[in-house]
């Protein structure tokens, strides 16, 4: 699998470009910050056509370049998890109305229910249910290449919030504790936000995993 990041919009969000070895052009998205330019340039210069994006979690900051993923890419796919999948088309929970945006968009062409294997683009992932920064915060790992895409549930040295409306403090310690600490510890862990760790690093050094 080869992993291509981007910081994108004004809250750094964390998007992911993933392609696997055999050269077809098509792609895996996860995550689209609140303007995602970049990421779409990146993609029409290598001719890239993204099958799907899969969304960690229903925030405005992880949806909003849905949109114009949407306009650039009639056939993509939005997948997300059943319990955020509202967030897509009402501003109030998925955050948006308090920046001002209100953004809303098309409901998501596949909706995730439970723990299952997902694949798109030749490159198979597993879906980890990592509630507690929002109702249906999913993790993707696979265990070929050994890597986790965390979303805003485990940072480097730190964890997601769980102050806004569908947060729990104690959900989301129990999500990382009992679905991501068990990885193997050279996981890399690919966050919604901030630099790539490990499992190893997190479990021994996180402060708020003590």
């Amino acid at each position: 699998m080869n992993i291509h990041d981007f910081v994108l919009g004004e809250l750094e969000t964390n998007g992911y470009v993933l392609t696997c070895d055999q050269d077809d052009g098509k792609c895996l998205i996860i995550d689209s910050g609140l303007e995602n330019s970049k990421l779409i340039n990146y993609l029409k210069e290598r001719n890239l056509t993204p099958e799907a994006i899969i969304l960690t979690h229903g925030h405005a900051d992880h949806i909003v370049g849905v949109r114009d993923l949407r306009k650039n890419f009639p056939d993509i796919s939005v997948v997300i998890h059943k319990n955020d999948a509202e967030m897509l088309t009402n501003p109030m929970t998925n955050l948006s109305a308090l920046t001002g945006i209100s953004f809303t968009t098309a409901p998501a062409d596949i909706i995730l229910e439970g723990e299952q294997k997902i694949s798109f683009a030749g490159i198979e992932l597993e879906v980890l249910e990592t509630p507690g920064h929002t109702p249906g915060g999913i993790s993707l790992y696979n265990s070929d290449d050994n890597v986790v895409f965390s979303g805003d549930t485990l940072f480097a040295g730190s964890v997601g919030r769980s102050d806004f409306p569908g947060g729990n403090h104690s959900q989301l310690i129990n999500s990382i504790k009992e679905k991501l600490l068990t990885l193997p510890q050279t996981t890399k862990v690919y966050p919604g936000h901030g630099y790539m760790t490990t499992i190893s690093l997190e479990k021994d050094g996180n402060p708020f995993l003590k």
